[in-house]
């Protein structure tokens, strides 16, 4: 007589931050799932201070995850994708911090912790870009790391840097509004020299030069209408000074143009004739370069990276595997 085995029962793991999760809920959640599907008991994992999530997501998938669930902000998020980049082991998105960066994108409900948990047990598994940056330092020391949505360096990072930790907790991602116009008022542009997919060097004055995955930023802000999560290629953005009306130029860019113009066929032929590419340049890319002749602080998905005299990267197509639900309005 033959035996057919036994066939081992999936289960998920949870890494979460325990100062932004809203754990009862989330374990009430995930619990219910897990006794309606037949899974295996769940592993739990905490984020501290020495590991934002990386070490203990390495541990999941080790020890034989189906599904990893990520509950934090968009640093945590960031860190199992680390983890999982490559793997084939899914992430599930719980969106718990500021700015959900990755989630909006992918659309998963914010504030809606049934709902993204759900993913984890009958979604479907999508696959996703990520960004890969080198940081060089002033000491020539590098370090490589992901970013999922977007890099940067100039006057994104310097916000970042300058956002007061007790405002951002108060306002959410408003703060960075605050920090944004200290900054501006304050710094000049930034002299950068620059390289996409191995051409020349050039030289380059910006605001900002941001180094996107995919495009829609907090408040609805369509930053880089073109990108994609899974088109094998990064959106290179360049904010450029041009006089006293800079910022409106780019306002007008970044909240008339793509914010509204751009959702209508009508708004995207009145684009086309009006087009000003001078405030504002979008390369694609799946290698870039750049340079700065002081060091410079750089941001990963809206957090503070540090001060860097370079940064280098490329794309890694699809390395990533996200769960998510077929009713989730995706916007990249």
């Amino acid at each position: 007589m033959l035996v057919t085995p036994a066939r081992s029962q999936p289960s998920a793991a949870v890494v979460f931050h325990p100062f932004k999760t809203d754990v009862t809920a989330l374990r009430a959640a995930v619990s219910e799932h897990e006794r309606q599907t037949g899974w295996a008991p769940t592993r739990w994992y905490e984020t501290t201070a020495d590991d934002a999530g990386i070490a203990v997501a390495r541990e999941a998938v080790a020890k034989g995850a189906s599904v990893v669930l990520a509950s934090g902000g968009d640093g945590t998020i960031r860190a199992v994708s680390e983890a999982l980049r490559g793997t084939g082991v899914p992430l599930v998105i719980i969106p718990q911090g500021t700015g959900n960066l990755l989630a909006r994108n992918l659309g998963v409900p914010l504030n809606r912790i049934e709902d993204a948990v759900r993913a984890a047990f009958y979604g479907r598994n999508r696959a996703i870009d990520v960004g890969i940056l080198t940081i060089t330092r002033a000491d020539d020391s590098e370090s490589e790391h992901l970013f999922l949505v977007l890099a940067g360096m100039g006057l994104d990072a310097r916000t970042i840097s300058a956002t007061r930790a007790t405002l951002k907790r108060r306002l959410g991602w408003l703060a960075y509004v605050d920090a944004g116009v200290r900054t501006m008022l304050r710094d000049g542009p930034l002299q950068i020299h620059y390289s996409i997919d191995n051409s020349p060097v050039k030289p380059l004055s910006v605001y900002t030069v941001m180094i996107g995955n995919c495009g829609l930023m907090p408040g609805g802000v369509l930053l880089i209408p073109e990108a994609k999560l899974d088109d094998g290629k990064l959106d290179v953005v360049a904010l450029r000074p041009l006089g006293a009306f800079s910022w409106l130029r780019i306002w007008n860019k970044i909240g008339w143009e793509n914010g509204v113009l751009r959702k209508t066929k009508t708004g995207r032929k009145i684009i086309d004739l009006v087009n000003d590419t001078r405030s504002v340049n979008y390369l694609q890319a799946t290698r870039y370069a750049l340079s700065v002749p002081e060091p410079e602080p750089v941001q990963l998905d809206g957090d503070d990276f540090g001060l860097a005299l370079a940064v280098s990267g490329v794309v890694d197509p699809g390395a990533l595997l996200v769960r998510v639900l077929p009713e989730w309005n995706a916007q990249s």
